[in-house]
């Protein structure tokens, strides 16, 4: 209970900082399916992410002691977001590195919300390298590292997803199926919904080019990938967190591979259909839909 307990509270820190999104029917996608399948739309956030939630939660949670240490965080652009605006509505200092092959709009809208309170940096050619940057100035500044996943916080933020679907349905929600990268999302919004009902079948959807929670889960243990691709920039990691891996061992049934080719052509599916500008993480787990027809029928 005590990932409930932190999710509750994180709620609380995001009242007036975050929207309750809805849940957007898809009559196109529930006739395919033959269920009601329903769209969380997180990218109606200010940050367009659900990353915010994290972020948010996390730097909010600080003392006032540590508040007046620099914040440090690496990311590939949506955490990145979360973190520059919660420096700058908080009045918090903070150095933001990011993986050159970040899209410069990502970087610009970082920018346009830390303004005078974020330094951002480019560093390494994927999330790892940058955050191994990241963590060796947070060291050497003695600042507050603020991890895009594997955090209590930033977990317990992203985890208010989660109570917010299982609200929103009135807890009459058979599936979930959730993007995976470095398993932020997936351990805290898995951890909410099966702690209030163990039946609910939750799904994890992860890049084909980059499955590191896929494999940990088979190998039963956390392990770095060699290499990994990274067109689906908001998800590949090498190594998912520890704490992440722990929570979704025990709380994700299972996490299925989705090809990046399938990604993209759901990605222009959205896009005409619904009218959704969906990035490649935010199109995981419709593409996922596919792995969980069998189950989600009726």
């Amino acid at each position: 209970m005590e990932m409930t307990r932190a999710i509750e509270e994180a709620e609380q820190r995001l009242q007036g900082i975050v929207s309750k999104t809805p849940l957007q029917p898809s009559a196109r996608l529930s006739e395919r399916y033959e269920a009601n399948v329903l769209i969380k739309r997180e990218d109606m956030q200010r940050v367009r992410s659900f990353k915010i939630r994290g972020a948010y939660n996390k730097i909010a949670s600080l003392s006032a002691d540590d508040r007046k240490r620099p914040i440090v965080c690496a990311s590939a652009g949506n955490h990145a977001q979360g973190v520059a605006f919660a420096c700058a509505h908080l009045g918090i200092g903070g150095t933001i590195v990011m993986p050159r092959i970040t899209p410069t709009q990502k970087i610009e809208r970082v920018a346009h919300f830390g303004g005078e309170f974020v330094e951002i940096r480019l560093a390494g050619e994927s999330y790892d390298e940058a955050s191994q940057t990241a963590e060796e100035y947070c060291e050497q500044t003695r600042g507050i590292f603020v991890h895009p996943f594997d955090d209590l916080q930033t977990i317990a933020g992203q985890g208010t997803v989660g109570k917010e679907i299982y609200e929103a349905t009135g807890g009459e929600v058979g599936a979930v199926i959730l993007p995976v990268g470095g398993g932020g999302l997936a351990s805290g919004v898995a951890s909410y919904i099966k702690g209030r009902n163990s039946s609910v079948s939750v799904i994890g959807a992860e890049p084909a080019g980059s499955p590191s929670m896929y494999e940990s889960l088979k190998q039963g243990r956390v392990v770095s990938l060699p290499e990994i691709h990274t067109f689906v920039d908001g998800a590949p990691v090498r190594t998912v967190g520890r704490l992440t891996f722990d929570l979704c061992r025990k709380y994700v049934d299972r996490v299925v591979v989705i090809p990046e080719g399938k990604v993209c052509t759901t990605m222009i599916e959205l896009y005409q259909n619904e009218g959704i500008i969906s990035e490649p993480a935010g199109a995981l787990s419709i593409s996922a839909l596919d792995d969980a027809a069998g189950e989600i029928k009726g």
